[in-house]
């Protein structure tokens, strides 16, 4: 696997500050996104999609063509990344606008987990599908939120103003939103189940 870094623009909230994108290889974005790029001077290595949000296609850039309608075209790019040979994607406009797609984008990155390291920015932090051991530093008086997917057992965390001890969270029930990192070092584990992690300044 290409261990460098793809940046992969959704249709959703776009950021408010283009990242450097300098140190990504790859540069993408869906069908949708590309309006967004365009306005910002970004040009991508390629876009994909039905093509089903935007007028005109460019003729300047590689457009793959994925009119399947039986998977997302967030699903679609993954498979094109994936088949590429990258594992490392960092995916912008994922949340916002329409929230049945961010949903949708959760349960696409829970689909691909065994494959690829999907990392979500938007303009109030960063989340991602967990790992059972996840370690992460630069934490102190962030904003941590644990949420199970749907289910989340045998919980530990260090680092946390609400720390948990071999508990579980469970959707529809308990869930671990809007804690508060009391060390710069945070350190959660769980035993089974799937859980996204919420880093918000």
């Amino acid at each position: 696997m290409n261990t460098k870094q793809v940046c992969l623009f959704l249709n959703g909230e776009p950021p408010k500050c283009i990242p450097d994108l300098k140190s990504y290889n790859t540069v993408c974005a869906t069908d949708g996104a590309y309006t967004f790029l365009k306005a910002n001077n970004v040009v991508p290595h390629f876009i994909s999609g039905d093509f089903d949000s935007i007028k005109t296609i460019p003729d300047s850039i590689e457009v793959i063509h994925t009119p399947n309608q039986d998977f997302t075209d967030f699903d679609k790019i993954l498979q094109i990344l994936f088949d590429r040979g990258f594992s490392d994607i960092h995916v912008y406009g994922a949340s916002g606008q329409e929230q049945d797609h961010f949903l949708g984008n959760l349960h696409t990155a829970l689909q691909w987990k065994t494959k690829l390291n999907i990392t979500f920015f938007d303009n109030y932090g960063f989340y991602f599908l967990a790992d059972t051991k996840v370690t992460l530093t630069g934490c102190l008086g962030k904003h941590v939120s644990l949420f199970p997917f749907p289910e989340t057992n045998g919980i530990i965390t260090k680092g946390l103003e609400y720390g948990l001890n071999n508990e579980s969270l469970y959707f529809g029930g308990r869930i671990g939103t809007r804690n508060k990192a009391i060390d710069d070092t945070i350190e959660i584990s769980f035993k089974t189940g799937n859980m996204f992690l919420f880093i918000n300044d």
